[in-house]
């Protein structure tokens, strides 16, 4: 090449400038070559289709829920919720971008869930099969069906939104839960039992524990059928609660002890005064002349708690014929025994242990929780005499709830409080569908408060008691 040609070259490659002289003259030669290849633009992927139409459903959620609340003001709620569907397709008409792209049918069922009941588990509380909902957070809500827990589709926006439903049932029962006072125990107006627990806490954000109850209680005949007991079994404890025996229901959690102390409940007489104490009142008795109290926890101040052994205490003063007590945990099992053992016999009240010997242990650490310096054999002669038959109750493998032990208390002997097995539940094994097979079967000895029965007027059939007789469930 002649040096004119190179000048040449050199000068059409020099920059006209100053700009020019930061381009890095490689990405030059790419953009100038032929043979770079043309680049189709990035279809969005799928995860950016759902972001979009989620947020176009939040957008007409929002466009809905402010059309909702103009239209409050005007109107009752009653009014409101039959026009929410058709204020929806308004809006879609009036912005065509939302046609097609938002889920209408699933938003106003959100809205009017929000607007009469408790958010998106609203349906779960309303489904009759659902025994139990759990929030573990936002994005994590399960049920209980069949006695086995399910993961549900339900999801919450964030934790705000789980605790305004939290605020929605807690503060209309004058209860608080903040950062100071982070656990509540509440129910909703059915009697469901709430129990919710927040962050710092709960490590998963907001978490709520709902135990639902029928809104028709449960009979005996219901258990039965259920196979919780035999009709036998029923025919027994419905004499012994009318027979006015003080009688202690233990079991595991979600066993089912609530259900069946609601039930036995049913046996006391109409005419007689019932004192019920609970820490959050649940029990649905059908009787008229019903007292229901319910313990207070601390105000913000740690001031003005009202513990359930308080009320067994003030309880004794307000002519009781029968108390029944939600759930003995600490120290008014002591006050709850010198109860049965000053008159007021036909008490009834549950409490958690694995068997009817552990629920005789449990009394004992209970009753030196109160803060009583009182030797064990003391304690044992105050059990001995005052319970007079333990109903241990079950939840087994299969999600199945069944009372696995009515046990006899027949007193002290020596150091040692004496417990018989009136009836028992046999496993006989498991089919292939993972259920429990077995029975629920008489020992063959009768009770030693049988005489007291039949002197009350209550005849039992001695067949009831009969080993020979097994009944399947």
């Amino acid at each position: 090449m002649s040096l004119l040609k190179k000048l040449k070259t050199i000068n059409q490659e020099k920059p006209s400038s100053p700009e020019e002289v930061s381009i890095n003259p490689i990405e030059k030669v790419e953009e100038a070559s032929p043979s770079t290849p043309y680049k189709k633009p990035i279809p969005p992927t799928p995860e950016k289709e759902m972001v979009q139409t989620k947020d176009e459903n939040q957008a007409f959620k929002n466009r809905l829920h402010k059309q909702v609340l103009r239209e409050i003001k005007k109107d009752s709620i009653e009014n409101i919720i039959e026009k929410i569907d058709k204020m929806a397709v308004e809006i879609i008409k009036e912005n065509e971008s939302f046609l097609g792209k938002v889920d209408r049918k699933k938003i106003v069922e959100e809205l009017i869930n929000n607007l009469t009941g408790y958010g998106p588990i609203n349906p779960l509380l309303l489904d009759p099969e659902v025994t139990e909902v759990m929030v573990n957070g936002p994005s994590r809500v399960y049920a209980e069906k069949n006695g086995k827990l399910e993961l549900t589709d339900i999801t919450f926006q964030d934790h705000e939104h789980v605790m305004h439903i939290i605020e929605k049932i807690v503060a209309p029962l004058g209860r608080r839960i903040d950062e100071s006072s982070p656990m509540v125990d509440a129910r909703l107006p059915d009697g469901s039992r709430v129990n919710a627990i927040i962050p710092p806490l709960a490590l998963n954000g907001p978490t709520i524990t709902i135990r639902k109850f029928s809104k028709d209680p449960f009979t005996i005949d219901d258990l039965v059928r259920f196979g919780t007991l035999t009709r036998e079994m029923a025919i027994f404890l419905e004499a012994c609660v009318k027979a006015r025996l003080n009688i202690f229901i233990s079991g595991g959690t979600g066993s089912g002890k609530t259900t069946t102390l609601n039930v036995l409940s049913s046996f006391i007489p109409n005419d007689e005064r019932i004192i019920t104490i609970e820490d959050a009142a649940e029990l649905q008795l059908w009787q008229d002349h019903v007292v229901s109290l319910e313990s207070r926890p601390p105000n913000i101040e740690g001031k003005g708690a009202i513990t359930i052994r308080d009320l067994v205490r003030n309880s004794l003063r307000m002519r009781p014929e029968r108390i029944v007590v939600g759930e003995v945990r600490g120290g008014e099992a002591l006050d709850m025994l010198q109860a049965m053992n000053t008159g007021h016999d036909g008490s009834l009240a549950t409490g958690h242990s694995n068997s009817p010997r552990d629920m005789i242990s449990r009394l004992e650490t209970m009753v030196l929780m109160a803060g009583m310096d009182l030797p064990i054999k003391a304690i044992r002669e105050q059990i001995g005499s005052a319970i007079d038959l333990i109903v241990q109750q079950s939840r087994l493998r299969d999600g199945s709830r069944k009372i696995t032990n009515i046990t006899e208390v027949q007193g002290l002997e020596g150091d040692v409080i004496v417990l018989q097995d009136i009836f028992i539940f046999k496993q006989q094994g498991v089919d292939e569908e993972g259920k429990i097979l077995g029975k629920l079967v008489p020992t063959g000895i009768r009770p030693k408060f049988y005489e007291t029965l039949t002197t009350s007027g209550i005849h039992i059939p001695t067949t009831v008691f009969m080993e020979e007789e097994d009944w399947l469930i």
